[in-house]
């Protein structure tokens, strides 16, 4: 499976001190707001998104169709392919694209020890 640029989103509790800290290992901010309490930061072919207030734990991300620095890929699987694969493999979803759409489109579920993983393609 081809699930494209891959980040953690990490849940904190104070978005400056995780910017500034995040800063020192050498990422730089690439998108987001932080007056909105989301910063996406990059350091090489590293992603880090910090999330404020948003949601509880960290979440493993992918994003079929993009590449680390966004750049739409030619060669992606939809992620209502992955869908349909992981639920050939018994995969239980937490959310389910709809298999009826095409474009921007997510999908959730957990690992065996209960980390989120995020499906989210943007194209």
């Amino acid at each position: 499976m081809k699930l494209g640029a891959f980040s953690i989103s990490l849940a904190v509790k104070n978005i400056q001190k995780s910017k500034e800290f995040y800063e020192t290992l050498g990422f730089t901010v690439f998108a987001g707001q932080l007056e909105k309490n989301y910063l996406i930061m990059k350091n090489g072919n590293s992603l880090i998104g910090l999330f404020q207030g948003m949601f509880e734990n960290n979440i493993l991300t992918f994003n079929p169709g993009w590449d680390e620095s966004a750049n739409t890929l030619d060669d992606y699987d939809d992620v209502r392919t992955i869908q349909q694969h992981l639920k050939a493999n018994h995969i239980k979803l937490e959310r389910e694209a709809d298999e009826n759409t095409s474009g921007p489109e997510n999908i959730v579920f957990f690992d065996p020890d209960g980390n989120t993983i995020l499906i989210d393609q943007h194209v």
